[in-house]
């Protein structure tokens, strides 16, 4: 990460080596569990290709990238607002049958799971796996962790019924 940085950090802030630099550093310092400092080099790549006019879709990977950092760090309500932007913009700019898409909808789910809003999270997840299940298959990564993160919400909420265990259950098998 850094000796990626150190090479490329006297490059112009369009050079496409720079931003590819940042985006080392950042992911090698969340990788690490440094999310502090994952955060500082996100949040300064994000406003970077900002200034320098970068694609939409290129702008939605690094807010994404910006918002896990929050949620790792525990600022949910922050990485929530984000990634209601992200999700909405990504129906927007890619359609909802785009994988991306299905990532910002699971990213969302998970933060509004982990937030206890459950019927949010069963809403939106309802709406969005058979989406994730026509598009990308059964057995991808995505469908799978939106499936689980719906039964966690359908087991988690407080007010469950019987019913709901049941289709926890059968969301998992």
């Amino acid at each position: 990460g850094w000796a990626c940085w150190k090479t490329y950090v006297g490059r112009p802030e369009a050079d496409d080596a720079r931003p590819w630099a940042m985006t080392v550093l950042g992911n090698g310092l969340y990788a690490a569990s440094h999310f502090e400092d994952a955060l500082s080099v996100r949040e300064a790549l994000l406003s970077t290709m900002r200034r320098i006019g970068a694609d939409e879709d290129i702008l939605l990977d690094a807010q994404s990238n910006v918002a896990s950092a929050y949620a790792d760090l525990g600022q949910l309500e922050k990485a929530l607002s984000m990634e209601r932007d992200i999700y909405s913009d990504s129906v927007q700019l890619l359609g909802e049958d785009h994988l991306d898409t299905s990532i910002s909808a699971n990213n969302l789910a998970r933060t509004l799971c982990e937030l206890s809003r459950f019927e949010e999270t069963k809403t939106l997840l309802r709406k969005t796996i058979p989406v994730a299940r026509r598009t990308l298959g059964e057995i991808k990564d995505t469908t799978l962790t939106m499936r689980k993160t719906f039964a966690e919400a359908l087991y988690r909420d407080p007010g469950a019924t019987l019913a709901d265990l049941r289709e926890a259950v059968t969301t998992l098998e």
